[in-house]
């Protein structure tokens, strides 16, 4: 990644949900630094400067870049920035009753320090949505995909085929947020929603369909290719 491509990563508009968080942080580093100076108070200080670097690891965490799918159709790209830590044959999630014939299935691990818009893999329409409590694991094990708290969403291609995409809390990750419904239609590399701080995304390929990635790579959500569909 050039010099260039890198500052514009890190200066990317923020996601929507961050708007409530830079709010509040944002107000109590003025009011923290404006009362500690004013009371002559080095706790208060602390608490304002605290509250300043809350606000920028948001402005970090939330960044929302434009990213460009490949022109080509019939291919799936990334859903999340990440590092793929596993590909695997296994059942489809049974929340989106696809059947139990084992298809493959890559999952990526996001970091703190990845960017936590989740896009979708390829152009169809919501077929379900449907989220499952669970626990907080660290989003890197593999049971994580199905003790963890998720939100599973399935997408139907032009051609009848099924893709699955799982958003999956993870460690410190507490909310996950989703902004499509049942008979949406979204075109690839489409941002569809997000989880905050430490997650996991799981993308469940159709029957036939071999990935293109393997475990230790780095997506770029929304640009990267993890299979081709057709052919």
């Amino acid at each position: 990644m050039s010099l260039i491509s890198s500052i514009k990563l890190v200066l990317a508009r923020p996601h929507p949900e961050s708007y409530r968080f830079l709010l509040a942080s944002g107000a109590a580093t003025a009011l923290g630094r404006y009362l500690g100076r004013r009371l002559n108070c080095p706790v208060l200080r602390g608490a304002g400067t605290a509250s300043g670097l809350f606000f920028a690891f948001c402005l970090y965490f939330f960044r929302d870049p434009q990213r460009t799918p490949p022109p080509r159709e019939g291919l799936a790209v990334a859903p999340a920035d990440g590092r793929v830590v596993s590909v695997e044959k296994v059942a489809p999630p049974v929340e989106l009753a696809m059947g139990d014939t084992p298809v493959w299935r890559i999952a990526t691990f996001l970091s703190v320090l990845d960017v936590h818009v989740n896009r979708s893999p390829v152009a169809g329409s919501v077929a379900r949505v449907a989220y499952h409590p669970g626990k907080f694991l660290n989003a890197s094990l593999d049971k994580a995909s199905t003790e963890n708290e998720r939100n599973a969403i399935s997408i139907v291609l032009p051609d009848g085929r099924m893709v699955a995409v799982v958003q999956i809390a993870g460690l410190i990750a507490r909310r996950i947020v989703c902004s499509v419904k049942p008979g949406d239609a979204l075109e690839a590399g489409e941002r569809f929603g997000l989880i905050r701080f430490g997650s996991r995304t799981d993308l469940y390929l159709p029957p036939g369909v071999t990935p293109l990635v393997s475990a230790g790579q780095t997506m770029i959500g929304g640009e990267t290719v993890m299979a081709q569909l057709d052919g």
